[in-house]
């Protein structure tokens, strides 16, 4: 059975498991699991709407302005594009996407291009969708993958951070500060003036 993990951040509280990960799951015939596959899913409330929300996602090249352990994607066509992405021990690891289900205003999903290399199986979906009380919107991500190097792969993942449940977590987190006040809080001290 393929591992979950699935949590729901909700405004700026702590993570917390989300009541029904199955519901924003990928279409069965979109995807296939197998035994190894890891499953990690995020939920996050942004006060933004829904379609301006898809809108930035959906244009891929603005992934990079939030996902850390993005180097670049280069969009070859509507459906498919380019990832080139830092992976442990500062490793670069390429793969061809294709989105395989966009709804606008509501959902897009992906998988590798199988006729690819990628030595990093994944697909995945995120979804919009309106949150109660008119809070803006409930972003949801789902990444299935099966770990390079399996069970050691992904212990060496976590070690440095780049494991997708973390990352999926780190950059919805990015997401939310980024559509909601233009930019994204660190912990990195500003460059300082220089003294005279």
């Amino acid at each position: 059975m393929a591992e979950q993990t699935s949590r729901t951040m909700h405004d700026d509280a702590p993570l917390s498991k989300a009541k029904d990960p199955n519901a924003t799951s990928l279409p069965a015939a979109s995807v296939t699991t197998r035994p190894s596959d890891s499953i990690a899913s995020e939920t996050v409330t942004v006060n933004r709407p829904r379609q301006q929300l898809y809108e930035f996602w959906r244009k891929l090249e603005n992934l990079p302005s939030f996902m850390d352990n993005v180097e670049r994607i280069d969009v070859l066509d509507n459906q498919r594009s380019h990832w080139v992405v830092l992976g442990p021990a500062g490793r670069r690891v390429e793969w061809d996407s294709i989105i395989i289900d966009d709804r606008p205003g509501d959902r897009i999903a992906w998988t590798v291009d199988v006729d690819g290399d990628s030595s990093v199986q994944h697909s995945g979906s995120v979804t919009f969708k309106d949150a109660t009380g008119k809070r803006g919107t409930t972003v949801t991500a789902t990444i299935i993958y099966d770990p390079p190097g399996g069970a050691i792969g992904k212990a060496i993942a976590k070690l440095f951070q780049r494991e997708p449940a973390i990352q999926v977590r780190r950059e919805l987190r990015r997401f939310k500060q980024l559509m909601e006040t233009g930019e994204i809080a660190t912990a990195e001290p500003p460059d300082a003036a220089p003294r005279a």
